[in-house]
């Protein structure tokens, strides 16, 4: 059984190429999972950042939760304004 919800996300999220031995490097490479086990579109900026996204872009299923949840994380989310 497979770690990911269908064998797109499978492919994505596992994708390594022969020229980019660091998959942020390679803008083939689409998806990230974190430690967490958050799923996340990489952007490639030099750096390791992704946009974390809570369903699967090819197959609609949920992703999971993250596995554990670091306080600190809050740090690095601005609070959006609300709209009364």
């Amino acid at each position: 059984m497979s770690k990911h919800c269908c064998e797109d996300m499978e492919h994505f999220a596992e994708y390594t190429c022969e020229t980019h031995p660091d998959r942020h490097d390679c803008g083939d490479c689409l998806i990230d999972q974190d430690s967490n086990g958050c799923y996340g579109i990489m952007i490639h900026d030099g750096g390791s950042s992704m946009v974390r996204i809570n369903f699967c872009p090819w197959c609609g299923a949920k992703l999971p939760e993250p596995l554990a949840y670091d306080d600190d994380d809050d740090d690095d989310f601005e609070e959006l304004p609300t709209h009364e």
